[in-house]
């Protein structure tokens, strides 16, 4: 029985990154906005390792408080390691719970409602079938009517899959993570540990949060392979390969656990009255399966066109289809070319990684962020190759040369 029933301009549902940022930029745009949440607070489970990058950081705005900086990049496969080295910070490994609150707080700011406790169990459609709005259940079971739906909900695509217009990822990236204090922590320097033993289908990490505080997962590709994160997560703890055992006595704190899809940009992001954003949109880098960034910058996007659709009066697919205009200019070739390669990392043994990250290990601080980010310029990519005369760089080349084309860049 539904006890309340709320009229918004905008809901949107999901209160992480992408959800918060839609929300800011819809409310800031002067219209009326809920934000609704799930769980007992913003970030209440942490589902993310929270890498990114410094420049993305501070165009954001987000304090620095809400992260550690990363200047050392250092790989280990099963019989080498290598490190590239920078003078200054490009990476930086996010609070997450404390970033996520900040970003829901800018929202609020702006005069955005809040909701919490707020569970989406089904969608509203008007008299022509389009979405208007979605039901909940909370301590009072309510109905939010809206002009436009943002779906943020992240993996499980909870407005979308209401609507029958998605069906489950197919291809996602599972992955385990202790937030832990460790002896011995290099907080400039992360590591990625790639191989057999670290994961089939992936790769393991050492993030540090602080001088003595270090996030260590394992993540790993979906259907590639059927091995459990969490429990190869432990086996590494117990036997500390590699970099594991410079850590010295570690003890978990908080344990982690999530789901990042990996299909590539495989869904149609707008409908009538409906946007996808964030991981309900598969928008993120396949090379390392990080996109809090996309999801912060394209949630904005997501706000300000549906708060001009409101304002224009016309909430049609068309309306809204310069939010995924946007993104598409913004991140499709990249992503299509990511994708590429990371198929080709997926393949290899563990004597084939003992060359790929010599080759790393060979590129310049700004060639490798370019890499590891997939921003695949193609000036940077002839750059890259004709520095690098290696057989891996000059296949990368040809990959993302031919992705570009075949995309009309």
């Amino acid at each position: 029985m539904v006890s309340k029933e709320l009229d918004y301009d905008i809901v949107v549902v999901g209160g992480g990154p992408a959800g918060s940022s839609a929300a800011f930029a819809a409310a800031k745009n002067g219209v009326k906005v809920a934000l609704l949440e799930k769980e007992e607070c913003i970030s209440q489970s942490v589902r993310t390792s929270g890498v990114t990058w410094i420049k993305d950081v501070k165009k954001f705005g987000i304090p620095p408080d809400c992260y550690n900086e990363i200047k050392n990049y250092s790989f280990c496969s099963p019989n080498n390691q290598v490190s590239v080295r920078d003078s200054k910070p490009r990476a930086v490994v996010l609070d997450v719970r404390k970033t996520y609150q900040w970003l829901a707080e800018q929202a609020a700011k702006e005069g955005a409602d809040i909701f919490v406790k707020t569970n989406v169990t089904d969608v509203i459609r008007n008299n022509q079938g389009k979405i208007s709005g979605v039901k909940t259940s909370s301590k009072e079971n309510c109905v939010f009517n809206s002009k436009i739906v943002i779906d943020a909900s992240g993996f499980q695509s909870v407005v979308a899959k209401s609507l029958g217009v998605v069906t489950q990822w197919e291809r996602f990236g599972a992955g385990a993570e202790y937030e832990a204090y460790a002896e011995h922590v290099d907080s400039d320097t992360w590591w990625l540990m790639v191989g057999q033993q670290y994961s089939p289908a992936g790769y393991a990490w050492i993030f540090p949060v602080s001088k003595n505080i270090i996030r260590i997962g394992v993540g790993v590709g979906k259907p590639e392979s059927s091995i459990d994160p969490t429990e190869r997560l432990k086996e590494l703890m117990e036997k500390k390969p590699g970099p594991i055992k410079n850590l010295g006595k570690i003890t978990p704190i908080e344990f982690h656990y999530g789901l990042i899809p990996n299909d590539g940009l495989s869904r149609k992001t707008v409908y009538d009255n409906l946007i996808l954003v964030g991981d309900s949109a598969g928008q993120a880098n396949p090379l390392v399966l990080e996109g809090i960034r996309y999801a912060i910058m394209f949630g904005r996007v997501a706000g300000e066109v549906s708060a001009n659709a409101i304002k224009s009066g016309d909430t049609s697919e068309k309306s809204l289809k310069k939010y995924e205009e946007n993104w598409k200019k913004a991140i499709k070739a990249k992503i299509n070319s990511a994708s590429k390669i990371q198929d080709r990392w997926i393949g290899l043994s563990d004597e084939e990684w003992d060359k790929e990250i010599e080759i790393i290990g060979k590129l310049t601080p700004d060639e490798f962020i370019d890499f590891i980010k997939a921003d695949f310029g193609l000036t940077n990519m002839v750059k890259l190759a004709a520095h690098h005369p290696k057989l891996a760089v000059r296949h990368l080349f040809n990959i993302v040369k031919g992705s570009k084309s075949k995309d009309g860049i």
